[in-house]
């Protein structure tokens, strides 16, 4: 899924767990560290491309096109390294683990982090980025995936966004 649509799902999302948890007199997530967590993956994975591919754009040189025809052009094959990493539940459980047994209580905004793995598996199809959510125990990834970048995918992803956030609008401004 684009990062835009992870950022409003997990934002979304913690938006009602906030809801939930204020109704049960617990502390709430901080929704801005869940965002973080919600695109951190894709972060993790894509910024120092994106940043050449940008700095050739401001350079006035050929911008280096890192995707070609939905692979990875050589010289950025560490992309799919990153990636197997950010995007794996196995390394997100170890992580959430640990720092929950440093901080004592449970890092709750991490949860952006699983959220954003979660809806990636079935929003990527086999030819382009693939969710290898059991890395580094199995290679396996959902085989039935649709690409996210599909135009009827994304009118149905974006008008289910905007059911939600229309909702939590409403909720706000009329204390529903």
């Amino acid at each position: 899924m684009d990062i835009l649509a992870h950022t409003l799902w997990v934002t979304a999302g913690a938006k009602k767990i906030n809801k939930i948890r204020e109704k049960k007199n617990l502390d709430k997530i901080n929704l801005i560290r869940a965002t973080f967590w919600g695109i951190f993956p894709d972060l993790f994975a894509f910024t120092i491309p994106f940043i050449i591919l940008f700095w050739n754009i401001i350079k006035g040189q050929q911008p280096l096109n890192f995707i070609e025809r939905h692979q990875i052009s050589s010289g950025f094959d560490w992309v799919h390294y990153l990636y197997q990493y950010s995007h794996s539940l196995i390394i997100f459980v170890i992580i959430f683990l640990l720092i929950w047994l440093i901080i004592k209580k449970p890092p709750l905004p991490l949860l952006g982090w699983a959220f954003h793995i979660l809806i990636d598996i079935p929003s990527h199809s086999l030819a382009f980025f693939p969710t290898p959510f059991l890395f580094p125990i199995s290679t396996y990834v959902f085989p039935y995936g649709i690409a996210w970048s599909n135009a009827w995918f994304m009118i149905i992803n974006y008008s289910a966004l905007l059911i939600v956030w229309s909702k939590i609008i409403f909720e706000k401004y009329f204390k529903i």
